[in-house]
Order: structure tokens, then sequence, then C-alpha cells
């Protein structure tokens, strides 16, 4: 069945139930930004398989809302779908539901499956829409009707993440919310964030792609912490060993009914960018709500020190499968055929070669020349290059492992390169410096910072249409928050044991796209009179490709940074290589 012939499909339903707008988002049921194959509705509907996005179907309309990572793509994958393009980060265009509330007319009704809505969303629509007295029906999944063979929610196992990776049992970590708990008055917390529930209880699964997630819900107590999810995802030791430490396991399915059960003496903590309408709606009006950013959120996003020494041991390993990586392909691109995907293919390969390796971080980006310019690109056999000694080829990976997540991207030159392409990478590098070496006063957020690395790009009259970077999990989801580099505000201060990446671009549509990407660690510098100085540690230990360099446009600090980054990378990896990988190593280590 072709785009076209499922939204008339879906048309026809939408008039059966007097409906005059559908709208599809990204999410699941916890509001994750990388789902299971069971919530892939906007994929299903649209074609556009990007992470971000929403659908919105009208009767005599169709539209696609995505940032500026996917446009290309999207543009591609929309063609003769009769859905339309929104770029959603420009200016002047407008959001998905101002487009509803402009184009549609006085009492008409808007559905969606409220189990993928957050609360905030909602109540977003509900303030634009109430002044056309526009309906919103929460709770029609239209898309579960046309769907024949949608796959069910994941029952796979979970698995422990041990103390020695983890740093803190589940008893400490749920005494820590307690605190937290009691500071802002409730004697309940619900917890949806899948990240956040794998993190707190130290488990982990294999529910969505490349994150070691388990589809689950939490409702903690001041005495007892209640699991709601499947049971036969729970192994009878696991079982035991969770039960021991005070953890009710629950049907998944029976969340909504434990929360009608709370009473106007109850009150509440919830997350409303994570919570989903119809879990709000089942708890009863009487009972205190407290909206809070989710307490969770920012004890995980500080790495205590177990997980820091453990997190260093792992970029080690993951720096040697990229330098073996690195080398095979220079060292073969003249001598056989290498794909996109077979590249893919090999890296993945020099990774499960490293101790505790689980799996990919996400789906390896491996771009070679203009499919470089999407900057969330995926190879497919239809779509792949055969790579040649010229020119870029970008590869943004990373990996799980026990001991840590890692993501970094390198631009990696296979021959020869134009002026343009030189002067496009020695920019980014500058970009990347100018963030990496930044001395900052504690109070600072990602916002504040994102336009240090920009200034090198702005200069130039070129922009990257996405943020500079994210924080990253530890066994958990490749983007973490609460902090970022964006120019989007964010309020979350930049703390002592934050990890957050350090990647700023070029993408030229038709041409290449270059990015070069680090984890930092925030450390802290010098305390003087006027407060606490904080700055980074760059914990990815990868070269970055001096053939790719005009040397010309480095400043003198530009180039020590530079050199004393290669040889941080040379002292700690080559104990790992054999001698022809050393030897290598030290040429793509040199200093300029």
């Amino acid at each position: 069945m072709s785009i076209r012939e499922r939204i008339e499909d879906l048309r026809k339903l939408m008039k059966k139930n007097d409906i005059d707008a559908y709208i599809v988002p990204s999410f699941d049921a916890n509001q994750s930004e990388y789902v299971a194959e069971h919530w892939k509705s906007r994929r299903w509907i649209s074609g556009f398989t990007g992470s971000a996005g929403t659908a919105v179907i009208t009767l005599n309309d169709a539209g696609l809302w995505t940032d500026g990572r996917y446009y290309i793509q999207a543009e591609k994958q929309l063609e003769g779908s009769g859905m339309k393009l929104f770029k959603a980060a420009e200016p002047e265009v407008p959001s998905y539901y101002e487009w509803l509330f402009q184009t549609l007319e006085e009492g008409s009704k808007v559905a969606f499956d409220g189990k993928v809505f957050s609360v905030d969303q909602v109540k977003e629509m509900e303030s634009r829409f109430q002044l056309k007295s526009i309906e919103l029906k929460t709770d029609k999944d239209l898309i579960n009707k046309l769907w024949k063979d949608r796959p069910e929610i994941p029952t796979g196992e979970i698995f422990t993440h041990e103390v020695k990776y983890a740093g803190k049992s589940r008893t400490e970590k749920l005494n820590e919310v307690r605190k937290e708990m009691e500071k802002l008055g409730a004697n309940y917390y619900l917890l949806t964030s899948l990240d956040d529930i794998a993190w707190l209880l130290n488990i982990r699964g294999y529910d969505v792609p490349n994150n070691p997630v388990v589809t689950a819900y939490i409702i903690i107590s001041t005495e007892k912490c209640y699991l709601f999810i499947n049971p036969v995802k729970v192994p009878k030791d696991i079982k035991k060993e969770l039960e021991a430490e005070g953890i009710k396991i629950k049907p998944y399915e029976k969340i909504e009914e434990f929360l009608e059960k709370l009473t106007k003496k109850d009150s509440i903590i919830l997350d409303t960018t994570k919570t989903n309408i119809l879990l709000y709606k089942a708890i009863s009006s009487s009972t205190r709500k407290i909206e809070a950013m989710n307490i969770t959120t920012k004890l995980k996003s500080i790495k205590n020190d177990i997980e820091i020494e453990n997190l260093r041991n792992c970029q080690v390993k993951d720096g040697v499968a990229m330098v073996k990586f690195i080398k095979w392909l220079k060292t073969s691109i003249e001598k056989e055929e290498i794909t996109e995907i077979s590249a893919e293919d090999k890296l993945e390969a020099f990774r499960r070669e490293q101790e505790n390796f689980l799996q990919v971080s996400f789906d390896t980006i491996a771009a070679y020349k203009d499919n470089a310019a999407m900057m969330h690109y995926k190879a497919n056999p239809e779509s792949q290059y055969t790579l040649k000694p010229k020119g870029f080829f970008l590869v943004d990976s990373g990996g799980q492992y026990f001991d840590g997540t890692t993501d970094v991207t390198r631009t990696i030159v296979l021959g020869d390169l134009t002026e343009e392409e030189k002067k496009d990478f020695t920019l980014v590098l500058k970009s990347h410096i100018a963030l990496d070496s930044l001395k900052f006063l504690y109070g600072a957020t990602g916002s504040n910072l994102d336009v240090i690395a920009r200034k090198p790009i702005w200069d130039e009259g070129m922009d990257y249409k996405c943020g500079t970077g994210h924080g990253v999990g530890f066994l958990l989801n490749v983007h973490e928050g609460p902090q970022r580099f964006a120019q989007i505000p964010n309020e979350a201060r930049l703390e002592k044991g934050m990890i957050i990446t350090n990647e700023p671009g070029i993408y030229k549509e038709g041409k290449y796209g270059i990015r070069t990407e680090n984890m930092m660690l925030v450390i802290e510098d010098e305390k003087t009179e006027f407060g606490q100085f904080m700055k980074f540690e760059a914990i990815t230990y990868c070269p970055i490709d001096l053939d790719g360099l005009n040397k010309e446009m480095l400043t003198e600090v530009e180039k020590k940074w530079l050199n004393n980054y290669h040889k941080n990378v040379y002292e700690k990896l080559s104990a790992y290589l054999n001698e022809e990988e050393k030897l290598w190593l030290s040429r793509e280590t040199r200093e300029i």
C-alpha cells in the first residue's frame, strides 16, 4: 500500500469518526525520542524515517513538520506522497497546531492517540484552539485500526546493570529520589521516561533499537516502589532481586487503575513533558499534582566517580576501534570496493572486538559526498555510494558498552580535496576548538555557550541548522538531557560531572557534509573572588584528519590545542595497538 493510499484510508476513517484533522507524532507512550517499532506510526503514515517529526492529516491536506537535521531527507522521502514539508526551524513557518488553527473552521474536531502526546503538548493546543472552539479528541488511535501488521510492544527480558558499572545501587538512588520528594511535599512520584526508569532501577533491556531501555512505568511512594511492566519481561532471579529491595512488580496495563485510586489526601510529582495525557487524566482532579522536571533527570545527568572512571576506560576501547577502522579505510580505499554500508559494517566489527561491547548506540551515519549533507543520513542499498579515493567520508557512530556509551564523528579525507573543502573542514575544527577550550563561570547553560562554536562559521556567512551538542547517557540513550548546546533557550546549568558532545558542522546540499565530534566532561577550573570557573575535558580519543586542514587558517593557540589533543590520543591508545597500527597512528597524530 502506498503512502497516498494509507492517507486516503485514514481520511475515510476520520469521516466515519467525525474528525476534521488527525495528528501523528514520533513519540511512544513514554515520550521517547527513539521508539520501538510498535510506536512508529508517523513513519507508517508518512514514509519519513527520521527520528523527529509530526504528521498532520486533514480531510483535504497533509503536512509533515521536522527540524533542520532532516530537511533534505524529508524532501526526498515525501516526494509523491501528497504530504507537504514544513521546515519547523525556519522563520515564518507555523507550528503544526498553529497551522491547524489557521486552516480549520470554527468548531472543528482534532484527534490523536493520547498515549503518544504529553500533557504540555495538549495544554498548548487547548489554549490556542479554544479561541475557535476546536475540540480535541485524545482517545483516537486510528492508526492502530489501519496498520494491520503492526508490531507488538516488545516482550524481551530485562537484565541488571551491575553496581560496579553504575556506581550506585537501586536503594541509594531511590533514597535520593525520596529526599527530593519530601522537599516538594509529595507522597507519590510518577516516572514515565524509559531512560530514567532504567537508570533508577539499574535495569536495561532491548526494547528500543540501540537504546538499552525497558518498556515500563514507575510509581514511587514514601515507602514503596511499583514497577509497571509486562511480567514476562522479568526473569525470576531479577524479580527476586528487585523485590528484595522493596520494588513491587505490577502488570504494565494496571498503571491507570493505580493512578485512579489516588485521593485528595495524596500529592504526586510528574513531569508534564514526559507524561502522556491519558495517564494525567487518570489522576483525580482532587489529587494535588506537582508539575516538575523529573527528579531523576538531573541526578542521572551528573555522572558519579565510578561512572566517570568506567567511561574513560570505555572511551579508550572505542578509540582503538575507531583507529583500526580509519587505518583500514585509508589503506584499503584504492585496493578494494568499499561502500557506505560495508564501511559501516567494518566499523561495527572493530567495536565488537572490544571488551564489554553490547551494541551500537545509534544507527551509524556513514555518508560519502553529498549524502553527508543530510545530518542524520542512513545508508541503504538504493542510496549508498561506493567510496572513491577523493573527497570526504563522514562517519558518526558510537557504541553501547557495559561501562559506558560513546558518540564520535570524524570526517575522513579519502583523497584530493578542493580549497573550499579544506577551508570548511578547518572552519569546523576552529569551531570545535573554540568550544572545547572555553573557560566559563559556573551558572552558564548550553544555550549561553552555543554561540562560541558558531562564531567561526558565522563569520563566513554560514550556519548549521541543529544544536552543537547534547548530553550522553551511561549505557543509555545517546541523547540525554537536560544539558545541551543549542540556540534554543535551556535553563540547565552545566554541572561538574556532566557529559556533553561538541559537534559543530558545515553541510552543503549537493556537495558534502563535515562534522567533528568529541564527548566532553564538565570539570572545575579555578575559583576566584568572582566565583567558580569551569572548563571541559575531551574524553573522546580519535585522531582528527590532518589531511583536511588549511594550516594557514589556524592560529598558534589552535595549533597547540590540536598538537596536545593528538599527543593525548597517541598516549591513550598506543598501548592497545600492534606495531603497524602504532606507526600509522603516530603519523596521524604528528605535530603541525
